[in-house]
């Protein structure tokens, strides 16, 4: 017979937050451009601590925290994810690929592969657009890899935490199978 564990009994497992920076993170660096909504924000920081990805760069007019509207979803992963705000997405990427960093856009565009037909490279930084625009062509055209989630309904995409979390928890998996 099947147990569901209690909150207390989840929360033993975990980390706590003094103990959450000697933890092994995933190596994958994420790029969150021009994201309009505090709540898709918090949502990505939520499920970037579940990963436990390198670094969330907040970017363009994306909020950054301290906001309310972030911390009613991001739940204190404001605390557990290392992020930094920067206003240029450009110049960072440009830097983040000049580090070896394989830049991935999650993205329709003319050459974009399934995203579980690809063999990712790591280091890589997973990049994020606009819920409505998606990313810029600057950006776009600084990528190494596209990528993009099938579509079977007549929506072209998902909500763009939605699309990060599948995205990143497929990373997690080809990670942890690389062996690296």
């Amino acid at each position: 017979m099947i147990k569901k564990l209690t909150h207390e009994e989840i929360k033993s497992r975990r980390p706590g937050i003094s103990e959450i920076s000697s933890i092994k993170r995933l190596p994958v660096t994420v790029v969150a451009e021009n994201i309009r909504s505090l709540y898709n924000v918090g949502s990505i920081f939520r499920t970037s601590d579940g990963a436990s990805v390198e670094k969330l760069w907040l970017c363009g007019y994306t909020g950054y925290p301290p906001r309310k509207e972030i911390d009613k979803t991001a739940l204190g992963s404001v605390d557990s994810v290392p992020w930094e705000y920067t206003e240029d997405t450009l110049s960072l990427v440009k830097k983040l690929k000049s580090e070896g960093y394989c830049i991935v856009a999650l993205e329709h565009t003319d050459r974009s592969h399934p995203y579980d037909a690809v063999d990712y490279p790591f280091p890589l930084c997973l990049v994020l657009g606009n819920e409505v625009e998606g990313l810029s062509d600057e950006i776009t055209g600084l990528c190494d890899i596209a990528v993009e989630l099938p579509m079977h309904g007549i929506k072209q995409s998902l909500n763009v935490s939605v699309a990060y979390g599948i995205m990143i928890y497929h990373l997690l998996g080809e990670y942890k199978q690389s062996g690296i």
